[in-house]
């Protein structure tokens, strides 16, 4: 596959985070849902581009094919009573990539499990044959033990939990809405599950029992991170805000962060929690300090369909997927420092 990729250097954002832009551009159409953009360092990102999960080296400025899904997919993971099953022509809906692990849902309720560092697909299912059947969110994690688990949010209103060692479903838990996402805090107990309600749950990783219920977005909500002290929860909501909530405080949202005009479609925090990135389904990121309780700000505004955002583990560098068939672009933001020699990189 051709890429037409060149840096484009933009002097910094005049804002008060700093982040600068230097990106560039590939010719390939984005084809997105959300989530479907990982950074796993500053120098190798996972995204979706056509029918293929591409892994882009900003070292070496080119991509790799990892996966095409357009082609039959044959699992290698076999055993008596094991679900996987050949998928083909797979619509990839929502993605992750955690540990070596690349986790892909579909719009037919796929599931495609992948080893980064070993040929073909390991796991691949239908995890429902609903008609509502979309996987929306996935999800990698460490459960309490240290083992991992893969973690599934359908619209048929369920959440499934994987066993990473050999995908063999170990839990299943029934929502009376379709889940659209979740997410598990960090220490592998609780998890935030969102869907098509106003209302946000907190619930027991291990049971599914509902802990809380987080009260205050007014429509359905779509995205949820957990900052990495595992105390504050942000959810994102079809109403254009991001709520964050004190879980051992429930009762009510501790700060309101507000969108230009979309629904809030994706959060991240970075690894050291200093920063929110909040995307909206187009044109607009939102990135907050924490530091200043959020009350800091840089709008970083774009034009196109934003298909995902990652913030590099080092918290140096934001990637930002944009979807348009004529700017589909990655576009990296890279933090300011107060070392002026940084203007002049090229």
């Amino acid at each position: 596959m051709a890429w037409d990729c060149y840096v484009i250097f933009i002097s910094a954002l005049e804002a008060a985070l700093q982040f600068y832009l230097s990106s560039w551009r590939i010719r390939d159409h984005f084809h997105m849902l959300r989530n479907l953009l990982w950074a796993t360092s500053k120098h190798d990102v996972y995204l979706m581009q056509n029918y293929s999960v591409m892994h882009w080296s900003s070292l070496l400025r080119r991509g790799k094919e990892v996966l095409n899904v357009a082609k039959p997919i044959i699992p290698t993971l076999k055993y008596p009573g094991c679900s996987a099953e050949t998928l083909s022509r797979v619509q990839i809906s929502t993605m992750s990539v955690k540990d070596n692990l690349m986790v892909a849902g579909g719009f037919q309720g796929e599931l495609i499990c992948k080893s980064l560092n070993q040929t073909g697909v390991a796991f691949c299912t239908k995890v429902t044959t609903d008609e509502n059947a979309i996987t929306n969110a996935v999800d990698i994690y460490r459960n309490p033990s240290g083992a991992t688990r893969v973690m599934t949010a359908n619209n048929d209103a369920q959440v499934r939990v994987m066993d990473a060692a050999n995908f063999a479903c170990i839990n299943r838990f029934t929502f009376p809405w379709s889940v659209n996402n979740t997410s598990v805090s960090p220490d592998g107990k609780m998890v935030a599950i969102l869907g098509d309600s106003a209302e946000c749950l907190i619930a027991d990783a291990q049971s599914g029992k509902v802990m809380s219920n987080l009260k205050g977005h007014l429509d359905y909500s779509f995205a949820s991170a957990w900052h990495p002290d595992g105390r504050i929860l942000a959810t994102g909501n079809q109403d254009t805000t991001c709520r964050l909530w004190d879980i051992r405080k429930p009762s009510e949202s501790i700060a309101v962060l507000k969108g230009r005009m979309g629904a809030i479609r994706t959060i991240r925090f970075t690894s050291d929690g200093r920063f929110l990135a909040m995307a909206e389904p187009a044109d607009f990121v939102h990135v907050f300090d924490a530091k200043s309780d959020y009350a800091v700000g840089q709008e970083i505004d774009l034009f196109g369909e934003i298909a995902g955002i990652s913030f590099s583990p080092d918290t140096e560098a934001l990637f930002v997927g944009v979807s348009d068939r004529t700017y589909g672009s990655l576009l990296e933001f890279n933090r300011r420092r107060n070392d002026h020699y940084l203007e002049c990189l090229f």
